[in-house]
């Protein structure tokens, strides 16, 4: 009887492994490189959150507190991800914004801390931007974007 318990809870544990992560690691992306080409692009920063689904540190990033006119676009293939008019300041260290460019950022759900959260990154390379959560402003979307800083590159208006 002890024999079959443990193969029954043996059972279960594999049942429970998730694979959204391995889904989104399959699919396809316009601009891929091999992990020594996005190292030798990237800051050591950079890579660790776009390539590694890292996460800095909270008000650790100068684009925090940006709020000139302008287009933040993926530090690693520079694809316009989100307008300087949808950010505003969550309070939460990282930056934010209410809604993305619609279609160049994507979104999947990952379970890396227990339980499922909204993953988005850069629809065309693939980088890990962050994820978007449903406590934004009420008055526009509803959503916060809460993005690494280190996953974004910021163009000024007039450039």
């Amino acid at each position: 009887m002890k024999s079959f318990s443990m193969l029954l809870l043996t059972i279960l544990m594999v049942s429970c492994i998730g694979t959204a992560q391995d889904k989104k690691k399959e699919e396809s992306f316009a601009i891929t490189k091999t992990e020594a080409e996005w190292k030798a692009q990237l800051t050591d920063k950079q890579f660790y959150v776009l390539r590694k689904e890292g996460t800095e540190r909270p008000f650790s990033s100068p684009l925090n507190k940006n709020y000139e006119d302008g287009t933040y676009v993926c530090a690693a293939c520079q694809t316009p991800l989100f307008k300087s008019e949808h950010k505003f300041d969550s309070g939460t260290g990282w930056p934010s914004f209410d809604r993305e460019i619609e279609g160049n950022v994507a979104f999947s759900t990952d379970y890396n801390v227990g339980y499922a959260r909204t993953e988005e990154h850069c629809a065309v390379c693939g980088g890990h931007l962050g994820h978007v959560f449903e406590d934004g402003p009420q008055e526009t979307t509803g959503k916060r974007h809460c993005i690494n800083g280190a996953a974004l590159k910021f163009i000024p208006k007039n450039e």
